[in-house]
């Protein structure tokens, strides 16, 4: 099973005791992208994500923001800051931060504080359909947001870009002027959709991204799109959006526990290994963790 050192680009912890997630603390649980996440509504810390690891050659990771409370998003990275596992789990951070918000410069300068911080993520899964889309407004044509983007730099940070296809043409134009704030495309670029003209929409976009040389993209969580997923049906993605990026600019992740909701860290990184079997050692240690480090600077 261990065949290879794993850093996993994109996992969550919580702490609903002591922590406030809009997604997962109110009960009845909302709807979710994720489908019913009621399996995964309970704490899930440190040593729940090693127990589902313990199979795996795991020598790093990185936490990105977990939906935490908007009006609190500092109080994530100081509660993560403080439970860091001894070994080092998580060995970076991706802070919460909405681009748009009043007080977005004092944010970004708290999060700074805290020495795992390695980037930001705002989602903005914008959709036509209200069953999938995250925002209420496209945050890639609001001026108030590209704003609070490009302070970024000042802080170091790079973005975690989590998006749907159709944004990924004006999205490729908004962080292509902006060259020294490293972007990391999430979970594959989430092609929510599957009918042919949309697959084609992914693929187009895809490529408009990896003309970009500082996006980096993230492949994970495909089982939010692909619920019954085998290694035969993320197969095509996953080669698609590694022959676009390249094994440099592309990583593994496994974006438990919400991936746990469809299939074992065991069988997603199984699917992985088989998937590039017959990718040469070099490129296979980029992609499960050359890549990671590099982008999260660990």
């Amino acid at each position: 099973m261990a065949e290879l050192p794993i850093v996993d680009a994109h996992h969550h912890l919580w702490d609903l005791s002591r922590n406030f997630y809009p997604w997962l603390s109110p009960r009845p649980l909302p709807p979710s992208m994720a489908g019913d996440v009621t399996p995964i509504a309970r704490n899930y810390l440190v040593g729940d994500y090693l127990a589902d690891t313990k199979s795996q050659s795991l020598v790093k990771s990185v936490h990105v923001e977990a939906g935490f409370d908007p009006a609190q998003p500092v109080k994530e990275s100081e509660w993560l800051q403080g439970i860091a596992h001894p070994k080092g789990f998580p060995h970076a951070i991706v802070a919460k931060c909405e681009l748009h918000a009043p007080r977005v410069e004092a944010i970004l300068e708290a999060h700074s504080g805290f020495p795992k911080v390695r980037g930001i993520r705002h989602m903005i899964n914008w959709h036509a359909d209200p069953s999938k889309t995250y925002t209420g407004e496209e945050f890639l044509k609001n001026a108030r947001w590209r704003e609070g983007y490009a302070r970024l730099r000042k802080h170091g940070f790079s973005f975690d870009l989590q998006i749907y296809p159709a944004q990924m043409n004006v999205a490729a134009l908004r962080v292509g002027q902006h060259p020294d704030i490293p972007v990391i495309l999430d979970h594959a670029g989430m092609p929510v959709d599957r009918d042919p003209a949309s697959i084609e929409l992914w693929r187009a976009g895809m490529a408009a991204l990896a003309e970009i040389p500082h996006v980096f993209v993230k492949i994970s969580g495909l089982g939010m799109v692909d619920k019954n997923w085998t290694v035969d049906s993320i197969r095509p993605f996953v080669l698609t959006t590694i022959e676009a990026f390249g094994p440099r600019r592309s990583m593994f992740a496994s974006n438990f526990p919400v991936d746990k909701l469809y299939g074992s860290f065991d069988s997603l990184f199984g699917a992985f290994r088989e998937i590039t079997r017959d990718f040469s050692p070099d490129e296979r240690r980029e992609l499960f963790a050359g890549t990671a480090e590099r982008a999260y600077r660990i």
